[in-house]
């Protein structure tokens, strides 16, 4: 993976502008749940994804390092986590943490204890 966590992987496949809302997300283990919304912003670029009842309709943040790839034939966006890594990440909420620099260092400290190199 790349240095930074929160950029795309170069070979990921994603286009900046590209609408992902919606596309599902894909584990190394198996689906989590849809794309809710996403960020393309340098630097701090991340999905949320709605995770249905997988984990009790949680939604979690995933930083844009975590992509593998993007499938916009199929729709489907593939992350290098499983969903333990993904089920064990801080608790999300779309409405108080988008923005809070906190927040993010802490998520991407427990998804960068999970990268795989």
């Amino acid at each position: 993976m790349s240095e930074n966590i929160w950029g795309y992987q170069p070979t990921a496949g994603h286009t900046a502008g590209v609408d992902l809302i919606g596309y599902k997300v894909e584990a190394t283990d198996g689906s989590i749940g849809k794309v809710d919304k996403h960020s393309d912003e340098v630097g701090s670029s991340y999905l949320v994804v709605d995770t249905g009842v997988w984990i009790f309709g949680r939604h979690v943040l995933l930083p844009a390092g975590t992509v593998r790839r993007v499938d916009p034939e199929e729709k489907k966006v593939y992350v290098d986590l499983d969903k333990e890594q993904i089920k064990s990440a801080p608790e999300f909420d779309k409405d108080s943490h988008l923005g809070n620099p906190e927040f993010f260092e802490t998520t991407g400290e427990h998804y960068g204890r999970h990268r795989r190199i």
